[in-house]
């Protein structure tokens, strides 16, 4: 790489799959990237992750999208000791999915000082958009009280 080249931003992939995370492990989701200014996650669909009709629930695009914004808009904050919640998370399900790959990648769209707005897709082994979703963060101090006790990354 000449010194005119811009270097590649870290990627912290590694470091978020260290995280402790019940709903990550439970739903077998994988981090593959991890920037400031961009994250993709993954996950092989199985079993638990349908709803009675045999196809993904919303809640597995949902909850996928707002893991993905919810890294990226932390990272970006993190060295200021800070990192970010949902506050709101609006998923549109365009195609129903019964098995295979999903694959989510986040970018911001805008990133304030006191909130963060990312838009993910999430696109299936064919590689169509299957749901898409934009997740409104609020940037927070470490150990500030979420439900009622201080917040502190588990690792």
């Amino acid at each position: 790489m000449s010194p005119s080249e811009p270097s590649a931003p870290p990627d912290f992939a590694a470091i978020v799959e260290t995280f402790t995370d019940g709903w990550k492990a439970a739903m077998g989701i994988r981090f593959t990237q991890a920037t400031k200014d961009e994250v993709s996650a993954e996950l092989v669909v199985g079993p638990q992750h349908l709803q009675p009709l045999g196809i993904v629930h919303g809640g597995v695009h949902a909850g996928l999208v707002e893991g993905v914004a919810s890294v990226g808009a932390s990272l970006n904050v993190a060295e200021q000791g800070r990192f970010a919640v949902g506050l709101d998370n609006h998923t549109s399900f365009l195609h129903a999915v019964r098995g295979g790959k999903l694959v989510a990648i986040g970018r911001p769209v805008q990133r304030g000082r006191q909130t963060h707005l990312w838009e993910v897709n999430v696109r299936d082994d064919r590689g169509r958009v299957v749901a898409t979703g934009r997740v409104r963060l609020l940037v927070i101090e470490q150990g500030s009280v979420l439900g009622g006790s201080k917040s502190a990354l588990r690792e």
